[in-house]
């Protein structure tokens, strides 16, 4: 995983050099040059992996300016008990399941580690490329979607797994497959676990991939945020509440998203109809 440096750096990189390609790949409408028209099309993909990238520093970023740990440690307690006392099932008993299986267990870190970013950008790639109207409602949702998450991240809450009291084991530690080092420093992005970004942005994929692909099969898209929700919770990196209120928070950006646009065309469309009155 990239630091919040590095992200920043390749953000900036992508970003400008995307908008340059852009400004070379313009007269490639006049002059027809070959070398033009692939900057044309290679620009505004870097262009918005610059913007991606740039969304991905501000995530890894939330980690680092999240409170003390022992804010975080008292925060994790109260979700716990706040989850039994609503008799939510317990995290552990998905742990459980997982710990006596090796390649399972390892499966499931290396899903954590890999698919939360990587079938976002498979997704916005896949967008961009085929279905161009789309993408940019998508990705303002994503964008949308990340920021509250963002703010809501300041508030520091510890992982599940640093509650070794209770029994929940840091599996991708116990494998050395932990993608924030070794030593059990809290580092980037692990104090920042309520909610949970893996969760909301496999809710986005899904909802992009349904809702803008025609293949029937677009349908097993759905068992992304399944597996993610399985996955977050079974590695021990997030409680039930992370992804709940990721949830939440997704259904929220997208019913505003839905609801705005309309809100706008409807009152353009009235001051369409009294200027033509007027007139």
């Amino acid at each position: 995983m990239l630091s919040w440096q590095q992200a920043v750096i390749a953000a900036c990189t992508a970003g400008i050099v995307g908008v340059a390609l852009v400004g070379f790949g313009r007269p490639a409408e006049r002059t027809g040059y070959r070398v033009q028209r692939w900057a044309g099309l290679a620009g505004p993909f870097l262009r918005e992996a610059g913007v991606v990238l740039g969304l991905y520093a501000l995530w890894q970023l939330a980690g680092r300016l999240a409170g003390p740990p022992a804010g975080a440690m008292g925060h994790a307690w109260w979700l716990w008990h706040l989850e039994r006392a609503l008799r939510l099932p317990s995290e552990l008993d998905v742990q459980r399941w997982l710990l006596p299986h090796p390649a399972l267990s390892q499966a499931a870190n290396i899903y954590y580690a890999t698919m939360h970013f990587g079938m976002l950008i498979a997704m916005l790639a896949w967008l961009f490329a085929r279905h161009r109207d789309r993408y940019p409602a998508i990705r303002n949702a994503m964008a949308a979607t990340t920021a509250l998450c963002l703010v809501i991240s300041f508030i520091p809450v510890a992982p599940p797994r640093m509650l070794s009291s209770l029994g929940f084991v840091d599996l991708a530690a116990r494998y050395g497959q932990s993608v924030y080092g070794s030593g059990g420093t809290p580092g980037a992005d692990q104090l920042s676990a309520m909610p949970s970004v893996h969760v909301a942005w496999a809710m986005l994929v899904a909802w992009a991939a349904i809702t803008s692909g025609t293949s029937r099969w677009r349908w097993l898209i759905g068992a992304h945020p399944v597996l993610t929700v399985a996955v977050v919770v079974g590695t021990g990196n997030h409680f039930w509440a992370d992804g709940i209120v990721a949830s939440a928070i997704v259904a929220v950006v997208l019913a505003a998203m839905a609801v705005v646009p309309g809100k706008i065309s409807h009152r353009v469309q009235a001051f369409r109809s009294t200027l033509d009155h007027k007139l």
